[in-house]
C-alpha cells in the first residue's frame, strides 16, 4: 500500500518552522494561511493530500474558510485537540493505506505507531519539503533550458 494521506499537526510545524510566516506570532491567522498555503503546494507536487490540523478553541469562525482540494484544514472543538483528531483519523485511515503524521508531540507518535501509521518529526519534514520544492525547481530550470535550446536549434 501506497501513502494515501500526510496528517499534520498544524501548531506544531508552525512552532518548528520559524521561517515559515516570519514575523507574524505562531497562532495567527496569517501564520495558518501562510502553512496553509506552503502545504497546498507540497500537496500538489508531490500528489498526496494533506490534512492539517489545529488546536480550534478560541479560533472564529470567520477564521476558517480554506477551500483547496489537495489540503483539508480541520480546526478540533473547545472540547477536544488536534492530536485526538489526528490520532483517530490516522486510525481510520489506515485500513486503506499508509497515513503518515506530522508532529512532534512524542505521545501522539506512539499512538501513531501503535495503530499502523507512520510519523515524521516536523524538523524531519521541513527538511524533506525544501529538498523536494529544490528539486522541482532544478527540475523546471533544466526543462526550461532544453525547451529553450530546441526552440532555438528549430529556427
Amino acid at each position: 500500500m501506497g501513502l494515501i494521506r500526510i496528517l499534520v499537526d498544524g501548531f506544531s510545524l508552525l512552532h518548528s518552522w520559524p521561517e515559515l510566516a516570519s514575523g507574524k506570532a505562531r497562532h495567527s491567522e496569517a501564520a495558518r494561511e501562510e502553512l496553509i498555503s506552503v502545504l497546498t503546494e507540497y500537496s500538489q507536487s508531490c500528489g498526496t493530500p494533506i490534512t492539517v490540523v489545529f488546536d480550534g478553541a478560541g479560533v472564529r469562525s470567520g477564521d476558517v474558510q480554506h477551500p483547496s482540494k489537495s489540503v483539508e484544514v480541520i480546526y478540533s472543538r473547545a472540547d477536544q485537540t488536534a492530536d485526538d483528531l489526528i490520532e483517530r483519523a490516522a486510525q481510520r485511515l489506515a485500513a486503506y493505506g499508509e497515513v503518515l503524521v506530522v508532529t512532534d508531540d512524542y505521545p501522539e507518535r506512539d499512538t501513531v505507531a501503535f495503530v499502523g501509521g507512520m510519523y515524521q518529526s516536523c524538523l524531519g519534514f521541513v527538511q524533506s519539503f525544501e529538498a523536494e520544492m529544490a528539486d522541482m525547481q532544478r527540475e523546471i530550470k533544466n526543462r526550461n533550458f532544453r525547451e529553450g535550446s530546441q526552440f532555438r536549434r528549430s529556427r
